[in-house]
């Protein structure tokens, strides 16, 4: 019997490694229509020894590297156990998206810790995670995975932009959803303020206070993998390989080189989806950079009223990804094609997705 409800968790840790996001989701599908509502949601920062582990993890030997991926599959459920409690939920699924420490989709690479058996032993509900590597395995990139929620939960929007680590849309174009990463977001702006000892900008102060340095703005803007077609994604490793180096060149203060990131994120956003607009378009924009008005009003400025900034409920710019990440538990559960090959470049669709039982064995 196919089922059209499912009661599912969604984690997700975050690529810019503030922390872990929770979501608990009820998904209803009715005719070929699915609708959700989100019960509980919560967001959990990493302490300083866990985020240096995360963020170091790429460096660690394969022993190393696979004793935190059990260790840290343990500490999510952990958190679904606490998640669980704290909010009364009987989940059936857990969905999680684990955190990438690889992604080379050239080298046919994806490498997402979080070990899924030690998550279901941990907190008892079947899991489902390993969401990218059937994708790469088909010659995709693996990314972005988000589009077959915008495409089923958030369909009423023309695009779908989310500014978190990275910056990615998503649209219809001719009858099949396009998305790629357009490139740097929160990256960049949290590598810089984390020189004077923030996490983050608040509300983009600091960036608001700067002033625009062209120079730094031309180098940013001339970065190779702008110039790429898409489909095509991007990470941590191009971060610190091709942009740190043109951020640790420049002289600036610390504020004009917030100040440049922001109007490059915004440049690069705009630049991306003018042609692929038309008049009436709206633009759904959810993720951490919502929250940094500055970089909000120079997407508009950048816009130039072509596309209408939509900002949600401060629920859905927070926690879309996780929700999204829930629902692709649900159609890998379901069998159905989660991963679209139009987005990833991939040779076919895909159903994509691991499963590990909760029960442990019997003697």
């Amino acid at each position: 019997m196919i089922k059209n409800s499912y009661k599912v968790i969604g984690l997700l840790s975050v690529t810019s490694l503030v922390g872990l996001d929770m979501v608990f989701c009820e998904f209803e599908k009715t005719e070929n229509n699915w609708s959700f509502l989100l019960k509980a949601a919560k967001g959990i920062d990493y302490d300083e020894p866990l985020r240096m582990r995360l963020k170091d993890s790429i460096q660690l030997s394969a022993i190393d590297l696979l004793i935190l991926n059990n260790e840290y599959g343990q500490w999510l459920g952990e958190q679904v156990v606490a998640f669980c409690h704290e909010n009364s939920i009987e989940a059936e699924l857990v969905a999680s998206h684990g955190h990438t420490v690889l992604h080379q989709p050239h080298l046919g690479i994806t490498y997402q810790i979080g070990s899924g058996q030690h998550l279901a032993n941990t907190c008892g509900i079947d899991v489902i995670c390993d969401f990218r590597r059937k994708d790469v395995a088909l010659g995709g990139q693996g990314a972005p995975l988000v589009p077959i929620g915008d495409k089923h939960l958030f369909s009423e929007y023309n695009f779908c932009l989310n500014l978190g680590g990275i910056s990615n849309v998503s649209f219809d174009h001719n009858g099949e959803r396009l998305a790629f990463d357009i490139g740097l977001a929160n990256m960049v702006l949290n590598y810089l303020t984390s020189q004077v000892g923030l996490t983050y900008d608040n509300n983009g102060a600091m960036a608001r206070s700067g002033k625009l340095c062209e120079d730094l703005l031309d180098k940013l803007n001339q970065l190779a993998y702008y110039q790429l077609p898409y489909p095509k994604s991007t990470g941590y490793e191009w971060f610190c390989e091709e942009v740190v180096p043109i951020i640790d060149s420049s002289d600036a203060s610390i504020e004009n080189k917030l100040c440049t990131s922001v109007h490059h994120i915004a440049f690069q956003v705009a630049e991306s989806v003018k042609k692929f607009s038309f008049p009436g378009s709206r633009m759904l924009v959810t993720g951490g950079g919502v929250k940094n008005s500055f970089l909000i009003d120079t997407l508009i400025k950048f816009t130039n009223g072509k596309v209408e900034v939509v900002v949600p409920d401060e629920s859905i710019v927070n926690y879309k990804e996780a929700i999204v990440f829930a629902f692709m538990g649900v159609l890998c559960d379901l069998k159905e094609i989660n991963c679209l090959q139009s987005v990833t470049g991939a040779h076919s669709d895909s159903s994509a997705g691991v499963r590990y039982d909760s029960g442990l064995p019997t003697t």
